[in-house]
């Protein structure tokens, strides 16, 4: 389980192999890369650029790792997180796991993906033709989210006794 945050452009596909890294009970490998896009909220958006707090946030990875852990049967996770000025089209973030089957690593990717979005702490700032603007979280990332605690709250109450 590696979780990682920098400056520097990361390798997809060597990410992608320490997934599977030949482990034998590995039977799916599934990951989700974020890119710089060149609009957002209407605005064309020239580049962002994204902080973070040192030792804070790769423990809140940590736990959303954790997590996701304790829900699927996970063989492997990475997180790598970009900070720094990026430009239009440079990866942010590739966030991987592997499992025996698809169903829990697609499910655990959103997951963590989802959660880090709303709960690690990444302040990204969007140079737009009206100047520099912060983003917060997207009331659509929250619902994801929130998604996921329903989930838990659903199975954890079918599995209560009578």
């Amino acid at each position: 389980m590696t979780v990682r945050i920098q400056r520097e452009v990361f390798d997809v596909g060597q990410l992608n192999d320490s997934l599977q890294a030949n482990d034998p009970g590995v039977g799916a490998v599934v990951n989700f890369v974020g890119y710089v896009r060149d609009i957002n909220q209407g605005e064309t958006v020239a580049g962002l650029f994204l902080e973070h707090y040192p030792g804070m946030t790769e423990r809140s990875l940590q736990t959303i790792v954790d997590n996701a852990m304790a829900r699927w049967p996970l063989r492997a996770v990475e997180i790598v997180h970009r900070i720094g000025p990026l430009s239009i089209s440079e990866p942010i973030v590739f966030v991987g796991v592997s499992s025996q089957h698809r169903q829990a690593a697609f499910e655990a990717c959103a997951f963590i993906m989802d959660y880090l979005k709303t709960d690690a702490p990444f302040w990204k700032r969007e140079d737009v033709a009206s100047g520099a603007r912060w983003v917060d979280a997207r009331d659509s990332d929250r619902s994801a989210v929130a998604r996921w605690a329903d989930a838990q709250h659903q199975a954890t109450t079918q599995r209560a006794p009578a």
